[in-house]
């Protein structure tokens, strides 16, 4: 396979605008689906009846296919990114409500009655306490569901959508694998840097996480000096 710089250098304005295009997609999806996923796993959360019907429905909708949930959306949004992003957001859904239920589960309930000693309110607490310390769970499925929604754009080609994915039909119809090549290497820098910059993200909004491991590695030392004293003894 030979690769022609020259036409990666003279499309550069239309690869950037494909780039920008492909992400805008990806992280409107991922946005929404954050938004409905919240309340969805607080739900699932609090009234436990609820949470196998929720995660059930979620796991549902993610075993159909893209494709065809592209074309059952089409009566519906038409050929625009509007279809393009429901279907992505549906699939972002299912790791988003999964995780977050798991990450308000993974809340130690001594701070939950720590809160509700001090007379915190319900809601207070969620915004507070629960969903503070359910972060890192939380964020480890923002950044799968990102990567996955980097992965899935392309797929909207077949709607006429797709960003990066209009550089696969071209390069197909033509017979010609330099637009391939090119918008396989972005699609992967673009789920490389998204969840390099949500792994930042996550260091800034989790402060207490970085104290915990530094007291760790103080601690370990002094650990493993003791253990010959014992030994001896």
């Amino acid at each position: 396979m030979t690769i022609e710089w020259a036409w990666i250098s003279d499309h550069a304005g239309d690869l950037t605008t494909l780039t920008l295009s492909h992400l805008q997609a990806a992280l409107t999806a991922v946005l929404l689906g954050l938004l409905i996923s919240l309340p969805l796993a607080v739900l699932a959360h609090r009234v436990r009846p609820l949470r196998g019907f929720l995660l059930g429905l979620s796991n549902v909708l993610f075993t159909i296919p893209s494709i065809a949930v592209f074309v059952l959306l089409l009566p519906v949004s038409g050929l625009t990114r509007t279809t393009t992003v429901i279907g992505l957001t549906i699939y972002t859904l299912v790791v988003l409500l999964r995780n977050t239920v798991e990450g308000l589960d993974s809340v130690p309930a001594k701070a939950r009655e720590a809160a509700v000693a001090m007379g915190t309110r319900p809601l207070r607490t969620l915004l507070t306490v629960e969903l503070p310390l359910a972060l890192p769970v939380i964020m480890a499925g923002v950044r799968i569901a990102t990567v996955m929604s980097i992965s899935l754009v392309s797929v909207a080609t077949y709607i006429g959508d797709g960003g990066l994915g209009q550089l696969f039909t071209d390069g197909f119809q033509r017979d010609f694998p330099t637009p391939v090549a090119a918008g396989i290497v972005l699609t992967l820098l673009l789920a490389l840097v998204a969840d390099a910059l949500l792994v930042a993200v996550q260091y800034v909004l989790t402060p207490w996480t970085r104290d915990r491991r530094t007291r760790d590695r103080h601690r370990q030392p002094g650990q493993r000096q003791q253990r010959p004293a014992r030994g001896r003894a």
